[in-house]
């Protein structure tokens, strides 16, 4: 017999089941229409495509300036992954086991990035940049893109240090190891699905980013930019297959989050 108390709980998560599964639909109805139009034989951007051609791929990958705009995508990702996952452990650590003054203040310094507007941190970082003729570099736009990063580093490892067992870093203290060591032997690998999880988090923060490259980028425009661009100047199909291009490479990307992401290595 089915009470009233379980026949309420039962349709709440029937339209809690429905209610998520449309804002899933909502999420990825986009893709449906994106993958066709990549692979129409129109000269336009139709939906549905008359027919089904590689041509837009081709003119992908014939186009220099797109394929220079994916490489300096991936190589500001990749350095920014590197500075972002460094800087961002290390205050971090800072933020969870320092007690030291101001430290509240430096906690709320480090998630500014995440509560500023980007289109303020752009501006900021445009007029420090121009300053030490860092607009138009690559690695200008780098520097931007750990700014804004970082905070999300520290979210994620800052979460995992505050839920570690610190007596265990006590007892390896007490063995003999310096702290050093037993950050490194004993915290570290207990934490490193997390490390992992902040720097692809961290890589595709900086992959998808745009606002800061508009205006730091310049001439060494990121792959996000040379998008916003051909959409301002022109409209053709190639922009769905590079859209689908980076769908597939984000994707691939979470998928090694979650690969190497879980776990934890054995002490040795």
């Amino acid at each position: 017999m089915v009470t009233p108390r379980r026949g309420r709980r039962s349709g709440f998560r029937i339209a809690l089941a429905i209610y998520c599964s449309a804002v899933f639909f909502f999420l990825v109805a986009p893709l449906f229409v994106v993958f066709p139009i990549s692979f129409s034989a129109a000269k336009y951007l139709t939906f549905p495509p008359p027919g089904f051609s590689l041509q837009w791929y081709e003119s992908y990958l014939n186009d220099p300036a797109w394929i220079q705009a994916t490489v300096t995508s991936i190589k500001v990702a990749l350095g920014t992954t590197a500075l972002a996952t460094l800087l961002g452990t290390a205050v971090a650590f800072s933020l969870v086991r320092g007690r030291y003054p101001g430290r509240a203040w430096i906690d709320r310094l480090v998630a500014a990035p995440i509560i500023v507007p980007n289109i303020i941190i752009a501006v900021a970082l445009y007029g420090v940049f121009a300053r030490f003729q860092l607009v138009g570099e690559w690695y200008g736009v780098m520097v931007g893109h750990t700014i804004y990063a970082i905070p999300f580093v520290v979210l994620v490892v800052g979460a995992a240090l505050r839920t570690f067992d610190t007596n265990q870093e006590q007892a390896a203290m007490n063995l003999g190891a310096s702290r050093f060591t037993a950050v490194r032997r004993v915290t570290l690998p207990q934490i490193r699905p997390s490390i992992v999880s902040a720097a692809f988090l961290a890589f595709i923060t900086s992959f998808d980013e745009l606002i800061i490259a508009l205006f730091t980028s310049g001439t060494n425009a990121t792959l996000p930019k040379k998008m916003f661009d051909n959409i301002i100047f022109e409209i053709d199909p190639t922009i769905a297959a590079v859209s689908v291009l980076q769908i597939l490479l984000v994707g691939v990307v979470i998928m090694l989050a979650t690969r190497f992401g879980v776990g934890v290595n054995p002490i040795r």
